[in-house]
């Protein structure tokens, strides 16, 4: 048996590519001077370049002050074509586009463009690449794949790579699970991106300035032909919706109060233990670690709940409220704080708090410290969004602060916090409305 064998053939051309123009013409004529033949099974790698050139993707790039970055006129194209902004950094914006695809800069390029001008990718690239395998299987009688390509970077990877953004009449994907390795181990999650190899492959015969917008790639085995969307990570499965500074502020909008939570899904420990070690992070006075988050078991939840009930109830009907609407805020409360998977009473202690001989420092100590106590719930609430769990922070322990300490067997330099009660949400929370800040940024 003959072992596998691939050629990487590079079509250069001098031909400046503009709207309305034959792609599939300019290929076979480059074909032609390279004095190579199309042959069944063969597959092109196009340029995403000249198909956008070809379908009039060039846009005007927004104007650019003197003293603004020349790039700034790409970032903001890029936002006004994005579906959603991944990561957007000093250095770099990567957006998501309407196609599904994450890049930087959307994938806009202004390279090789008359000044003020920028090219977008094609509007619909697994139709582009249809066409043109269609328009090759009229005129040269040969099924020829067609793979339109352009140049991405990588997570985690230096260096850019191509990768398939259009498919038609060859493979996308390889598909090995249900088979097994060399031992006989089943294979579980082996599914190879068999399109974005052979757009890298085609990389290597070309560079930007080599005018080579296609190369043909002959030798590949046969498969079942795929789209460019067969490669789009659905976005339910995507680990990396956002990234750099975008994904911490993801992170902190993502936090909302969840009221209902799955009754049959414990919180695992791990996952607390990281939320309070998260929690450890805040800012805190005189190099302390104040903070303090007691898990109540079931028994000492009811008999805290239990007093506190009690005393709301004394201070509602010194209020003047009638037994209903007592009993009404009363089991609105015990709604969450008693069902709740777990229940967490947040502590500042303040034994490492500074003394003082008069009223004003000795307030603005404990306030200091109960701030810092704050961002420790803020960052807690925070980390349990981000794996997933709900929290809902609830303030009643601060109204009876004694009676807490009483019940769960504290001294004096306990101050509580409130509760937060954690678990798995019962329904996914609304996306949230976005903030209006314009007036709580004051400048004097």
């Amino acid at each position: 048996m003959m072992a596998p064998h691939l050629e990487v053939l590079a079509l250069p051309t001098t031909h400046r590519f503009q709207r309305g123009d034959d792609l599939a013409a300019e290929l076979l004529r480059a074909a032609d001077i390279a004095g190579i033949t199309l042959l069944d099974g063969d597959v092109v790698c196009v340029a995403s370049k000249v198909v956008s050139l070809v379908e009039g993707q060039q846009v005007a790039l927004p104007p650019a002050s003197d003293t603004e970055d020349p790039r700034q006129g790409r970032r903001q194209l890029a936002r006004e074509h994005a579906t959603a902004i991944v990561a957007d950094a000093p250095w770099v914006l990567v957006t998501r586009t309407h196609h599904g695809f994450v890049a930087a800069n959307g994938g806009v390029d202004a390279s090789n463009l008359a000044e003020g001008e920028a090219l977008l990718l094609p509007d619909d690239p697994d139709a582009s690449a249809a066409h043109l395998h269609e328009r090759l299987a009229e005129r040269t009688g040969a099924r020829i794949g067609v793979i339109i390509s352009d140049t991405f970077g990588r997570p985690w990877r230096m260096g850019q790579t191509d990768v398939a953004l259009g498919v038609a009449g060859t493979a996308a994907m390889r598909d090995e699970r249900g088979g097994t390795d060399l031992d006989g181990r089943p294979l579980e999650v082996t599914e190879a991106a068999i399109a974005d190899e052979v757009a890298a492959a085609a990389d290597l015969v070309r560079t930007k300035s080599s005018g080579t917008p296609f190369v043909v790639v002959r030798g590949l085995p046969s498969g079942d032909p795929g789209t460019g969307a067969d490669l789009i990570r659905p976005l339910a499965e995507d680990l990396f919706a956002t990234g750099g500074p975008t994904a911490v502020d993801h992170g902190v909008r993502a936090r909302r109060t969840i009221r209902r939570f799955d009754p049959d899904r414990p919180v695992p420990t791990d996952l607390l233990e990281r939320a309070v070690t998260a929690a450890a992070t805040a800012p805190a006075p005189h190099h302390t670690q104040p903070w303090r988050f007691v898990r109540l078991r079931d028994r000492t939840r009811t008999r805290l709940l239990d007093v506190m009930a009690e005393r709301w109830r004394a201070d509602l009907r010194r209020d003047g409220e009638s037994p209903e609407t007592i009993d009404r805020r009363i089991a609105a409360s015990d709604a969450i704080l008693r069902t709740a998977p777990t229940l967490l009473a947040p502590f500042v202690v303040l034994d490492g708090a500074h003394s003082y001989p008069d009223p004003r420092r000795t307030d603005a100590e404990r306030d200091m410290f109960l701030l810092s106590g704050g961002a420790a719930l803020a960052n807690l609430q925070v980390v349990l969004t981000a794996y997933g769990l709900g929290a809902a922070w609830i303030s009643s322990t601060l109204f009876c602060a004694p009676t807490v300490r009483e019940a769960l067997d504290l001294d004096a330099s306990w101050q509580p916090l409130g509760l937060i009660a954690v678990g798995w949400p019962a329904v996914a929370p609304e996306p949230r409305d976005e903030p209006f800040a314009t007036d709580l940024l004051i400048d004097r």
